[in-house]
């Protein structure tokens, strides 16, 4: 009798903003759970509930790459990395990470839009993306010339004001170039 392996999804948050981390999450499901969607169509107090539920019923792994890790080594090497360390960390299972694409690693399914269609890839969807959230309202009380608590990091207007009149902070993503800031500040 063949074994049939459990679901594992994989989600990121973070990839595009300017300012703090990416992270990760790997997601096994031990029952169904109602109302997970796509973080990103989910409100604020939805996702937090959600995460509670998903953290008392999963087996779970989150990854978190800071700003220096990212200029450093890149995104997609993160990535790749943050894929592996969660396939490392839960074990043997069907990997889906949302997306199209693997980044090199081998042993890993991907599906374009699997965080609104996949359970599994929901849930992941939802921790990544309320761990990320919760270190920028953190990271906000320490920089609170910026607004992170608002715009979580994106390059919103009022976002890269914030950087033209107070310049770079630590948790700055120096690497992602934006026209608005060029040439004063590189």
């Amino acid at each position: 009798m063949e074994t049939v392996l459990p679901l594992c999804g994989i989600d990121e948050a973070g990839r595009g903003p300017i300012a703090g981390p990416l992270v990760m999450a790997g997601v096994i499901l031990h029952a169904p759970l109602v109302g997970l969607n796509d973080s990103k169509k989910l409100t604020e107090k939805k996702r937090e509930a959600l995460y509670a539920r998903i953290t008392e019923n999963a087996a779970y792994h989150i990854v978190r790459f800071s700003a220096q890790q990212i200029d450093d080594d890149g995104i997609s090497a993160c990535l790749a990395k943050g894929l592996k360390e969660i396939m490392e960390v839960l074990g043997e299972a069907d990997y889906l990470f949302d997306g199209n694409s693997t980044f090199g690693v081998k042993g890993l399914r991907t599906q374009v839009k699997a965080d609104a269609d996949v359970p599994e890839v929901s849930a992941a969807s939802i921790l990544a993306k309320v761990t990320r959230d919760r270190e920028m309202v953190a990271l906000a009380s320490t920089y609170p010339q910026y607004g992170f608590e608002k715009h979580k990091g994106y390059g919103s207007a009022a976002h890269i004001e914030a950087i033209q009149t107070h310049g770079y902070s630590a948790v700055h993503r120096r690497s992602f170039r934006l026209k608005a800031l060029q040439p004063t500040l590189f």
